[in-house]
């Protein structure tokens, strides 16, 4: 048995999705089936039953995914220890982070962070709210960054950034934006993040702080990436909520008209195992975070 087994039946198990986990861990789905094969055949255990199109975690499987997520976990710390014992010189550190944050906000500190400690492997996936909690959780991040805070007992949280929401439609509809207030949101059609995303909690939060009831709203289409609400939103009289960081250069350029909605600002956070100790990759990354913001 690998870790490199370990961790692509962690990331297959959790999304019980041959493909969604070998999408996780950077490989295909047929190397990702043929490392859960081999460990089955190793120990002659079946992991997954094959239910029509979808895959699910047997007995053994689900009983399996808890001992691979405490060893999975350890050996992290492991890691760590070796990380602090090298003085950042080597090691690794393993990051998850939702998809705002992921793509707008975080690149530019994980390259400084690249730049002074070069010996530093960084391992980093962008899923959603719920998914970076996971990570956390079960270990296969050691840090997790995510949209507003969550109440989780297993975690500790740290705010490090405030962003806004803003709701934004085509230019070309800008005659229908400049009339709406929050009592008409309803009759605008909506392009929507997917439920678990921080961008969707954060916005039907918002939406309730100034009394408006989002199953209200018509939602046109729900789909899984910042960018891809962009698309739909530029080519359609549909609104959309979105952060600031990512619609930005949109409004600059005038492809994009902000309506006047005043949205409550949200807080970028990171999680952390209230369990674990942190390496001194993650303590040097997120002591970085902080200071840079």
């Amino acid at each position: 048995m690998t870790l490199e087994q370990l961790s692509i039946f962690i990331a297959v198990a959790e999304r019980e999705h041959l493909t969604n986990g070998a999408a996780a861990v950077g490989l295909t789905p047929s190397a990702a089936s043929a490392a859960i094969k081999a460990l089955e055949n190793q120990y002659g255990v079946r992991l997954f039953d094959r239910v029509g199109r979808r895959i699910e975690l047997t007995r053994a499987g689900r009983l399996f995914l808890t001992e691979a997520r405490r060893t999975l976990a350890s050996v992290r710390e492991a890691e760590g220890l070796l990380s602090e014992l090298g003085g950042l010189r080597t090691g690794r550190l393993d990051i998850e982070a939702s998809q705002t944050i992921a793509n707008y906000w975080l690149p530019t500190r994980l390259l400084r962070f690249c730049e002074l400690h070069p010996g530093i492997s960084v391992g980093f996936r962008d899923g959603n709210t719920a998914s970076v909690v996971q990570a956390v959780i079960s270990g296969r991040a050691e840090l997790g960054f995510i949209e507003g805070t969550i109440d989780e007992p297993a975690l500790a949280s740290l705010p490090v950034h405030t962003d806004e929401l803003a709701v934004v439609m085509s230019a070309r509809a800008g005659h229908i934006a400049s009339r709406t207030t929050p009592a008409r949101l309803h009759e605008l059609n909506w392009v929507m993040r997917e439920p678990g995303s921080g961008t969707r909690a954060e916005f039907e939060a918002a939406l309730a702080a100034i009394g408006v009831d989002c199953r209200t709203l018509p939602v046109a289409l729900t789909l899984p990436t910042n960018e891809a609400v962009l698309s739909a939103v530029r080519g359609s009289s549909c609104a959309a909520a979105l952060s600031r960081l990512a619609i930005s250069p949109f409004v600059a350029s005038g492809e994009l008209a902000m309506l006047d909605i005043a949205l409550a600002p949200r807080q970028f956070t990171i999680l952390r195992h209230k369990e674990r100790r942190l390496s001194a990759a993650a303590l040097e990354f997120e002591r970085l975070c902080r200071e840079r913001d």
